[in-house]
């Protein structure tokens, strides 16, 4: 595995670790929901993070016996993972969300503390999501990439947390709880996104973009007659192409 890979995985592990335990502790003294729902979204980034970190070493491994065509998919399978995780948690904010709606105990403390928690996990988020989604471009990694894609949610589940809180400091409590309906929303339909990539890859659905790509270079060559059975096939962050060319009959 590169070095780059391991060292930008294991960075998001570390951020996750403290974000988690900060945003826990400020929403047990607060009783704020909107942080409740930012730090359990946080815990299940620590459990995707340390997924993706283990997930990296093992695709990086050459092919052997008895995977013919690597260990690529492994990235593909935590980012399956970490969607599934994701959904879990936005029924459970769903849930206490409306009963605090409903029931209309709504009030929060808010402190000074739930604005610095809130802040730096912006700040952290931000940072971390552009190192991500560098290497992972960079290697083509999936894993990295959802990951990526994770913590560049977080900013905008914490902004509205953010949104929340000024609400509630002017007495609108309800907002919090509203902030975390929304949280959830944003989580569940980038879930979603990322879930249906991870599952067409393990599928073998055929990249688009990649068979377009193909074929405009093979129609490049002026030695091809004809070609038929393109098949593409991504896995990690390798792409296997099988295709049958007609050459021109003078060629050995």
């Amino acid at each position: 595995m590169t070095n780059d890979k391991k060292k930008v995985a294991g960075i998001s592990v570390f951020a996750a670790i403290f974000l988690t335990g900060f945003k826990f502790l400020v929403a047990v003294l607060t009783g704020s929901l909107g942080l409740l729902s930012e730090a359990l979204h946080s815990g299940l980034d620590l459990v995707a993070a340390i997924i993706t970190y283990f997930s990296v070493r093992i695709s990086d491994k050459p092919p052997d016996k008895e995977h013919n065509f690597g260990h690529g998919k492994i990235e593909n399978f935590s980012a399956l993972v970490e969607t599934i995780l994701l959904f879990v948690t936005c029924i459970w904010i769903i849930y206490e969300a409306l009963h605090r709606l409903i029931s209309g105990k709504t009030e929060i403390e808010v402190t000074v503390w739930s604005y610095i928690v809130v802040v730096s996990s912006i700040i952290i988020d931000i940072s971390r999501s552009r190192a991500l989604y560098k290497v992972a471009r960079k290697y083509n990694s999936q894993a990295l990439e959802a990951d990526a894609l994770h913590f560049s949610t977080d900013i905008w589940s914490s902004a509205v947390v953010l949104l929340g809180l000024i609400c509630a400091q002017f007495g609108f409590f309800f907002a919090d709880a509203a902030a975390a309906l929304v949280v959830a929303v944003i989580v569940f339909f980038i879930s979603y996104r990322l879930g249906k990539r991870s599952m067409d890859v393990l599928l073998d659905r055929a990249p688009r973009e990649a068979s377009q790509k193909i074929i405009k270079i093979l129609y490049g060559f002026p030695e091809i007659r004809h070609f038929h059975d393109l098949k593409v096939r991504t896995a990690g962050a390798d792409t296997f192409v099988e295709v049958n060319v007609h050459l021109q009959p003078e060629f050995s």
